[in-house]
């Protein structure tokens, strides 16, 4: 029997009890709100035998404990749906901050569709769409109308989306904010798309003068052309395309460093919150923390001193040694790193100097994922699979689920302004749910994989941890290996637009 016949059976049976003098109907649907069960309920902090009410809005309206649970059923008056899921994990829903959904203008890559029912599948409940890749770019209001209207009616989890900043687009931001994106990305290196051209120095004055005193998130893809580093890699033949060194070689950690540095000193006489995404080079953590104190002690309020950081799965999980020849699957931009780096990186997860984890899924066509690392498309694809790669590597190290809720779903809520509605089993927020069987595993396989092109550098990979189901505000939408319905997602923007 699967996990999910288990979960269904016992739902059933708890179903069938007498509450109050009623039984509650099983067919009937008029059930006015649900009680999720679990003997692992999941929080930050905490992990514990009880349940989680859920009112009729799909809004959290109470978290109790096992005894506070039989109290409340032995005198509510009204029907309650109770879904009981025994041993599984019942956990907050992953947001995923950094995801490239590519719909309009490259819909091949990837769509709303797909995108949104592999997130789903992988119990992310919420993604936050990044500004480049579809055609147009979302670096006007209007562009965002047009992003907008292709989601609208197609997404199976809540979508927010990030707006763009490139040259001469300074004046769309205060727009763009009041339309309600969760902040701005930019490049200081060449993105790879035209229609997405990096911002310098001077853009970068006009941009913070501009957003100043928004409240906004400034975000970057933190790399930095430099031209007095030597990039020769050692040891291996780096006139050969299709060795993954001498695509190594040609970002070195040093790109990163002057990138973060360059950021760091704008925000003495800013108050813009600034995020670096996708961190890879362990070494700039430092200087994104001695930035923090600064701000810190120059009295800034914001969380985390308005200074924040995230990595992704993929700089967790495989190190530069492991890559194959000819497998650009495994091409990103910043570029997976060496084992020592690796493990730095989990160094300071464990040390609460990182703030939350995200899939940067960047997916392409398999035409553009050739042999040749030098002109493949550089992204990886795994917005499925990050809640199971990331607690596969830290069940391993010994963290416990609480931290995977930290990293994977209170952080990026905190960081895309959501934290009062995601992220987190607390009251008053949306019932955005999981059941997470900890101790299963499965392989990945393209027969399991629900976004559009079935490329990832995991493929035949044995991974720990399976979403058994996936709730959005109290609504299934994903059930062990089964998309449930249509689409039931909602898009993150301010009323009215």
């Amino acid at each position: 029997m699967s996990l999910i016949h288990t979960l269904a059976t016992i739902t059933i049976l708890v179903l069938a009890q007498l509450v109050n003098g009623r039984w509650m109907d099983l067919k009937s649907g008029e059930t006015e709100k649900q009680l999720f069960l679990s003997r692992r309920v999941v929080t930050e902090s905490n992990e514990f035998d009880g349940g989680v009410l859920v009112d009729e809005k799909g809004i959290i309206e109470g978290v109790l404990s096992r005894e506070a649970i039989e109290s409340f059923l032995t005198t509510k008056n009204s029907n309650i749906k109770i879904i009981d899921g025994g041993e599984l994990a019942l956990m907050a829903g992953v947001v995923d901050s950094h995801v490239h959904v590519n719909e309009p203008g490259r819909t091949s890559w990837e769509g709303y569709v797909t995108a949104t029912q592999a997130a789903a599948a992988g119990g992310i409940t919420t993604i936050i769409d990044m500004p480049l890749n579809s055609i147009p770019p979302t670096t006007t209001l209007e562009n965002l109308r047009t992003k907008v209207a292709a989601a609208r009616e197609e997404v199976f989890v809540d979508v927010g989306f990030w707006g763009g900043i490139v040259p001469g687009n300074e004046m769309e931001l205060h727009d763009m904010v009041r339309a309600g994106v969760v902040g701005f990305k930019g490049f200081l290196a060449d993105s790879g798309v035209a229609e997405f051209p990096n911002v310098n120095q001077l853009d970068l004055e006009n941009i913070f003068t501009v957003l100043n005193g928004t409240g906004t998130v400034l975000a970057f893809h933190a790399e930095l052309e430099i031209n007095d580093t030597n990039t020769e890699c050692e040891g291996f033949d780096c006139t050969n395309p299709n060795l993954y060194s001498t695509y190594l070689a040609t970002h070195p950690p040093e790109m990163e460093i002057a990138a973060v540095s360059l950021i760091a000193s704008y925000l003495p006489r800013s108050d813009v919150h600034v995020h670096i995404v996708h961190v890879s080079a362990a070494g700039v953590v430092p200087i994104l923390e001695k930035a923090r104190l600064e701000r810190i002690h120059a009295g800034n309020k914001g969380w985390r001193g308005g200074v924040t950081a995230e990595t992704c799965h993929h700089y967790l999980t495989l190190s530069s040694e492991q890559i194959p020849a000819g497998h650009s699957e495994y091409k990103c931009s910043p570029p997976i790193r060496n084992n020592t780096n690796k493990q730095k990186l989990w160094e300071y997860i464990r040390d609460h100097r990182l703030d939350l984890i995200a899939s940067d899924h960047s997916p392409s066509v398999s035409a553009l994922k050739s042999a040749n690392f030098l002109e493949s498309w550089g992204g990886i694809s795994s917005v499925q699979f990050g809640l199971s790669l990331f607690w596969t590597q830290a069940k391993a190290r010994g963290f416990k689920l609480g931290d995977v809720s930290h990293y994977l779903s209170a952080g990026p809520a905190h960081l895309c302004g959501l934290h009062d509605k995601k992220g987190a089993i607390r009251p008053g927020l949306d019932a955005d749910l999981i059941f997470f069987d900890p101790n299963a595993s499965f392989v990945v396989t393209p027969d399991v994989i629900l976004y559009k092109n079935k490329i990832s550098p995991y493929m035949n990979t044995v991974l720990n941890g399976k979403v058994i189901q996936t709730y959005i505000r109290g609504q299934l939408v994903y059930s062990e290996g089964q998309i449930i319905g249509g689409p039931k997602g909602q898009l993150i923007l301010k009323d009215g637009f």
